[in-house]
């Protein structure tokens, strides 16, 4: 067995998991371990963030851990190694192959035509060779020293998202005299003449932010570029001009700004869109010129709502759960799609179909320090009271937390937002894409309103639906927000049409 195969079996690569359905990159939170940590199967080492949720990631192995290769708050491609481990510390120190024992790459034979063995597959395309890249040598350039095939096969393999091998010293030629002499401004790498040295995160950091980058200036080992290079090639054109020192004289075409007249850049910030944030930019943008939304709005009496409420929290059944208003919301919203349950349901596009559903998946929208999720009560049509208080304390707590799992927000049938919680009367929510409706319950408060022939002050609310009209004509849509008026107006109905 060789040096290199006793390695490989020796420390194991932890490669960043899919956690969620189909995503593509996720960002390091935090490490909760350090090189030289021990660790065990199971043991959470990290914590990051996907587009969809924060998620904890346990190692599969035991051993001490030998490499952490991101630090906190980057983001890494689904595929790609984050983490190794030693999964036999006693064994001393890794072995190195004798020395001449493999030849530079750049006197491989024509290996680059040969079929890559051991890949593995993952989202796109396919995952990197578990051996540095074979390909032939350079020619060397007029006037640029050429580099040692050693550091090239490392820099080919620190772009490929493994660690570089162990660079082979060679004597140093002392420089000949005669030689000319290379100015400043062409001693970068020889390998940055072509095209620009930068990992495939970064490369797409550049697209999003309109960034060429060979017109980026690198300061990463071997001529890499990295993501601060793009982050501040992207700078100049948000940042104000640097003040011109005194004693340089300005030019007279140059028009100064009148007093009082500050440049608007120098108070603003950019946050790169990522995470939670970004999802949910994609998927409102998605449902909003996907789906044609139709809005209807209903005022309604619910003091006899909010006396039940008030009830309910004496009740002892009810006892240790969390009553509030919008239980009782959710609960109506559940009896009338009971009474309609053609609204329950999604449009599939590639197949040119409906597809009803005998479930309802209630999504509850929760404003979260990292943005706004919709996780989901499973099956919660069939869910009495209580058990349905106690599904949206926990989905509610857990959200809070940012705990919440891709799973709990995925499969959501119609939605719920509370809007009242900021003293909003209403709005026209968005539809979460996938789903048939979204209802918006609006601030309950103290008006003026007809009651029993008497104008009275009652506890009014506002609540308006959303719909996809390719699903729901304008009737079905009335009679569905009419009915769950009817019931918050008058809760026993909870009783005689649930």
């Amino acid at each position: 067995m060789t040096a290199g195969t006793a390695n490989a079996q020796r420390f194991r690569e932890f490669k960043m998991p899919d956690v969620g359905e189909g995503l593509t990159e996720a960002e390091i939170l935090k490490w909760y371990v350090q090189v030289g940590d021990t660790v065990t199967d199971g043991q959470v080492v990290c914590e990051v963030e996907t587009a969809k949720a924060a998620v904890e990631l346990p190692i599969p192995y035991d051993g001490v851990v030998h490499e952490l290769r991101f630090g906190e708050g980057v983001t890494v491609d689904v595929g790609t190694v984050i983490i190794s481990v030693d999964t036999d510390p006693g064994a001393g120190p890794v072995e190195a192959p004798a020395a001449g024992g493999a030849a530079p790459a750049a006197e491989a034979p024509d290996e680059e035509d040969a079929e890559p063995q051991g890949r593995q597959a993952v989202l796109v395309g396919y995952g990197a060779a578990p051996t540095s890249t074979k390909r032939r040598a350079r020619k060397p350039q007029p006037g640029v020293p050429a580099q040692p095939a050693a550091a090239t096969a490392g820099l080919q393999a620190e772009l490929n998202g493994r660690s570089a091998p162990a660079p082979m010293v060679a004597p140093v030629a002392p420089a000949a005299p005669a030689a000319p002499v290379v100015p400043a401004a062409s001693a970068a790498p020889a390998v940055s003449a072509g095209r620009p040295l930068a990992k495939p995160p970064v490369r797409k950091l550049a697209k999003d932010l309109g960034i060429d980058l060979a017109t980026v200036a690198p300061t990463g080992p071997d001529g890499i570029i990295t993501r601060e290079d793009v982050h501040a090639a992207a700078a100049p054109a948000a940042a104000p001009a640097p003040a011109v020192p005194a004693e340089v004289p300005v030019p007279t075409a140059v028009v100064p700004a009148e007093p009082g007249i500050v440049d608007a850049a120098a108070r603003e910030r950019r946050v790169p869109v990522k995470g939670v944030r970004k999802a949910t930019a994609q998927a409102m943008v998605a449902s909003a010129f996907t789906a044609p939304h139709v809005t209807e709005f209903i005022t309604v009496d619910v003091t006899r709502t909010m006396k039940l409420v008030q009830e309910l929290k004496q009740d002892p059944d009810m006892a240790g759960l969390r009553v509030n208003p919008l239980l009782l919301v959710a609960k109506a919203f559940l009896v009338a799609i009971k009474r309609h349950p053609e609204v329950n349901a999604a449009w599939d596009e590639a197949n040119q179909e409906i597809v009803y559903k005998d479930y309802v998946n209630l999504g509850i929208a929760a404003a979260t320090p990292r943005g706004l999720i919709v996780p989901n009560i499973k099956d919660a049509g069939v869910k009495t009271l209580p058990q349905l208080a106690t599904e949206l304390g926990d989905l509610v707590a857990t959200a809070r937390e940012g705990k919440t799992s891709p799973a709990a927000m995925a499969g959501g049938t119609v939605t719920i937002t509370n809007v009242g919680v900021f003293g909003v009367d209403t709005g026209t929510p968005i539809l979460n894409p996938g789903e048939s409706a979204i209802l918006a319950f609006g601030a309950v408060k103290l008006q003026p309103w007809v009651h029993k022939g008497k104008v009275k002050a009652r506890q009014v609310t506002t609540l308006a639906l959303s719909f996809d009209h390719r699903l729901i004509d304008g009737e079905l849509g009335s009679k569905l927000l009419a009915d769950i008026a009817a019931v918050l107006e008058r809760p026993k109905r909870l009783i005689t049409w649930g």
